[in-house]
């Protein structure tokens, strides 16, 4: 049990450390202020498919405490829960639709994913009306200038994530298996 609460552990840090890893290289040159396109979701969605949700949410908030720290940008420190430690934390709720023990289906798979990236949207797009509106083009409602802006980058990433977990499940299903120690 010790050791497989360790592995566990080692698993975590690994996915949240290869996650900011991941998030360092991206398409960001559409988006003026945060916004961009990566693989950064890839590790936690699938640490939340193998071991769960609550092991997902972990290794987000690892993440998220990893990116804050090096190098996070913030006006207030409510921005750091919208825009930080829940959009990565959420991630975590991939795994709700697993059954524990079983090969995950490709329809679990995506259902998480949507769950996980619209409550990332959703965090993103609080942020965005509180902190972000002024920036809005004359003429736009606060609130769709912030939809519209973080849709067009976290739509792309939840897409790219589902093609990589849907290819995975189908040429690699032995990476979503958890071995008993």
């Amino acid at each position: 049990m010790e050791r497989e609460r360790l592995v566990i552990m080692i698993e975590m840090a690994v996915m949240a450390a290869l996650s900011v890893i991941l998030g360092l290289v991206k398409v960001n040159f559409f988006w003026a202020f945060g916004g961009s396109i990566s693989l950064e979701m890839v590790p936690i969605i699938l640490i939340a498919i193998r071991r769960g949700w609550k092991i997902g949410l972990g290794a987000g908030l690892i993440a998220a405490l990893i990116d804050l720290i090096t190098g996070g940008i913030y006006q207030v420190p409510l921005q750091i829960i919208l825009d930080y430690i829940l959009p990565a934390t959420l991630l975590g709720l991939a795994g709700v639709f697993i059954i524990k023990g079983q090969l995950p289906k490709i329809s679990s798979i995506i259902y998480g994913i949507i769950l996980a990236s619209s409550l990332r949207l959703l965090s993103y797009f609080i942020s965005g009306v509180v902190w972000f509106g002024i920036y809005a083009p004359e003429g736009w409602n606060v609130a769709l200038y912030s939809f519209v802006y973080n849709i067009s980058h976290v739509f792309p990433e939840m897409l790219l994530t589902m093609a990589i977990m849907v290819l995975l499940i189908k040429k690699a299903p032995q990476v979503f298996k958890v071995r008993r120690l």
